[in-house]
């Protein structure tokens, strides 16, 4: 899927200057969305927070939602990077700590700043956003893929279809705990209970060639 080319932003910095002079742009947004969500976001308020001029800002952004939408793309890349880290390290061992290491890593990358998290998904529900969704999910599912095809105890089929199934109901469950606003200690237990469905699943699994939705679909 094409990005929306009204989104995409005027220029990309190429000194570390302008980098840096970005950074303080997409913090200022975050905190601005944080604090009074995307419908009194601006361009002129973010500008003003970060301490640049609205002319630099429209140096890179035409309008706020094409600043939204980098934002968001920004941080589904950093997720992305923390995630493919992840399955490296697990590498080579069994299934088990492989499916654990992967929800702890996803939930603790996802609620290092909670309210960002929440503020970006309010930020981007009113945009086009399937070209970032899809470039996030083939980048974890090939990672994922990978690790799960070295597990040192089981032996998976169809296992691109199968990693997708798992990613799906992980951050469906991540999602899903974050819009409910559960308190600490429930967090917690749906957290080791999604662990261990995981686990049950992949090991269901072990030795078995199975029809499952081809992941190339979706």
């Amino acid at each position: 899927m094409a990005k929306p080319r009204s989104l995409i932003p005027r220029k990309r910095p190429r000194q570390a200057r302008a980098t840096a002079t970005l950074d303080a742009i997409f913090e200022a947004a975050i905190q601005l969305l944080v604090t009074d969500g995307p419908q009194r976001l601006t361009t002129t308020r973010v500008a003003e927070r970060a301490g640049v001029s609205v002319g630099t800002m429209y140096q890179y952004f035409p309008h706020k939602e094409s600043l939204i939408y980098v934002l968001n793309e920004r941080y589904l890349d950093a997720l992305a990077e923390k995630v493919e880290a992840a399955c490296l390290t697990f590498y080579g061992l069994p299934a088990s700590p492989m499916v654990e290491g992967l929800i702890e890593t996803y939930w603790r990358a996802k609620t290092e700043r909670p309210e960002v998290t929440r503020a970006l998904y309010l930020s981007i529900a009113e945009l086009d956003n399937g070209p970032l969704v899809d470039a996030f999910r083939r980048r974890v599912n090939t990672a994922v893929s990978a690790m799960l095809l070295s597990a040192s105890d089981i032996n998976l089929f169809n296992i691109e279809s199968v990693s997708l199934i798992l990613i799906t109901v992980i951050f469906g469950a991540v999602r899903n705990t974050f819009e409910m606003n559960l308190p600490e200690a429930k967090v917690a237990m749906l957290q080791r209970q999604l662990i261990q469905m995981c686990q049950a699943y992949l090991m269901s699994l072990n030795g078995i060639e199975v029809e499952v939705t081809d992941a190339t679909d979706y």
